[in-house]
């Protein structure tokens, strides 16, 4: 990886509204972060078509290049090996020490997550691109509770890793995933990555994503979800609606939408779920024992 280009980086910092940083301080890092998780949203939109069609190909957005190019070009992000990479190589490319992570997501048994480390003044933080959690994750300093009614995290060091416990929509519970803060290499995120072809959540409906202040908006199949400090909103959507809200909520340009309608996707996504529910979670957050 040779790292983006000085043209590439400054046009996804205007696409973030995001000056470009004088310094690498805890600071600029977590402003960063911010102006990353309220533009970019994680989505399986360019997954749902790759499988569609087929082929050897690999899966795209991995290469962080072709990533943000897609990104300006159409307003779509990615699933969290994609996710990951990409706000790696943009760190990487600013000057921040950071580092490729990975994680089990619910202890399924498998590295299924990717993630994001950054070391800076001999403190690490976890800088989770995909869960778009809007805060940095201090390691190793106790545990880290943020109360954010709309986008909640803690942070729980159990046994040599780290719990991430989080409230994803559609549901309004704690689930979580145990982080491994030892860096791995790009290999493994494209085994990951591959791997998800089969057994992910992420190939058969719809799942985009997307917070802005004060509010958390998913569209999960044909259903369109928002959260804010008054509770969880839902409905169903008709496939206008639904392409229309990937537009408007989302902000996926309208020829990626039509490709990921044409490709079966859209028909896919009021398929009722299949596949095994995950387990149910046993244990409770620290906020909550």
């Amino acid at each position: 990886m040779n790292g983006l280009s000085n043209q590439l980086v400054n046009r996804v910092l205007a696409k973030l509204d995001f000056p470009f940083p004088a310094t690498t301080d805890l600071t600029t890092l977590q402003q960063l972060y911010a102006a990353w998780c309220h533009h970019l949203p994680f989505d399986n939109i360019r997954k749902m078509i790759a499988l569609r069609r087929g082929g050897d190909k690999p899966l795209p957005g991995l290469d962080a290049e072709e990533f943000f190019e897609n990104y300006l070009a159409t307003g779509a992000g990615a699933t969290c090996w994609p996710m990951a990479n990409a706000f790696y190589e943009l760190l990487l490319s600013l000057g921040f020490n950071a580092s490729r992570v990975a994680g089990y997501m619910l202890d399924l048994g498998i590295l299924n997550h990717g993630s994001v480390k950054v070391t800076i003044n001999n403190r690490e933080y976890f800088a989770d691109a995909p869960l778009l959690l809007n805060v940095l994750l201090p390691i190793g300093q106790g545990t880290f509770i943020h109360n954010d009614p709309v986008v909640p995290v803690e942070l729980e060091p159990q046994e040599g890793s780290h719990l991430v416990w989080i409230k994803p929509l559609p549901g309004n519970e704690y689930f979580y995933c145990r982080m491994i803060s030892e860096p791995v290499s790009y290999s493994l995120f494209t085994e990951g990555y591959e791997a998800s072809r089969t057994g992910s959540i992420f190939n058969q409906r719809l799942y985009a994503r997307r917070n802005y202040p004060g509010e958390m908006i998913l569209l999960w199949g044909n259903a369109r979800f928002s959260k804010t400090i008054h509770g969880i909103e839902c409905r169903e959507l008709s496939r206008d609606e639904l392409c229309e809200a990937l537009h408007r909520d989302i902000g996926i340009s309208y020829p990626l939408i039509n490709e990921w309608a044409a490709s079966g996707s859209l028909d896919d996504s009021f398929e009722k779920p299949s596949g095994q529910r995950p387990p149910a979670v046993t244990i409770k957050p620290p906020s909550q024992r």
